[in-house]
């Protein structure tokens, strides 16, 4: 009597740290976070206090942090969502947060950033030479930083950067950001 074996696939879950302040963008960050969950990715949010509230630019979405930044290793994440919106800007401004953007880079750890604002990648040092996109109006800072700017949809540079052009994309970067995780 012979045997049949049956194997399954099985896509790991990973655990997505994400950085958000106020005044992020509502929908990137409801339908990212959405489709991590939907694919069996769990996230866990990330700002200045465990606890916190915070508010959608758009007032449409408030969200309760998990993690406060002090507390927040990036051992414990395999990936990096950076909720667009103004929430960059205002995070590039503390040295924790750009710490943290930095260990992921040197960790080389999956990042993944939308849109809006690449204020907090440009902050950490960790563009230069990088292939990425934002919107038109910040391409020149990041080309500043020394990143190569590539005015496209979406890009993928090497499986570690992960950018979007415009918030029409979305469904293109969510599609390339969950190829990411089931590696």
């Amino acid at each position: 009597m012979s045997k049949t074996v049956v194997t399954r696939s099985r896509i790991m879950s990973k655990k997505v740290a994400v950085l958000l302040t106020h005044d992020f963008s509502d929908t990137e960050y409801n339908e990212c976070a959405h489709a991590y969950r939907a694919a069996g990715h769990s996230i866990l949010n990330i700002e200045h206090c465990e606890g916190n509230i915070v508010y959608g630019i758009q007032r449409k979405t408030s969200v309760t942090i998990d993690l406060g930044i002090h507390n927040s290793c990036i051992h414990d994440f395999d990936a990096l969502f950076i909720a667009g919106g103004i929430s960059p800007t205002s995070l590039s401004c503390y040295e924790r947060f750009i710490a943290f953007v930095q260990k992921f880079a040197n960790a080389q750890k999956p990042i993944f950033s939308s849109c809006d604002d690449p204020s907090l990648l440009i902050e950490a040092s960790i563009v230069r030479g990088r292939r990425l996109t934002a919107v038109d109006q910040v391409s020149s800072r990041l080309q500043q930083a020394g990143a190569v700017y590539l005015d496209q949809d979406v890009v993928n540079d090497n499986n570690l950067y992960i950018s979007s052009h415009s918030p029409d994309v979305l469904p293109q970067f969510l599609n390339e950001t969950l190829k990411v995780l089931r590696l």
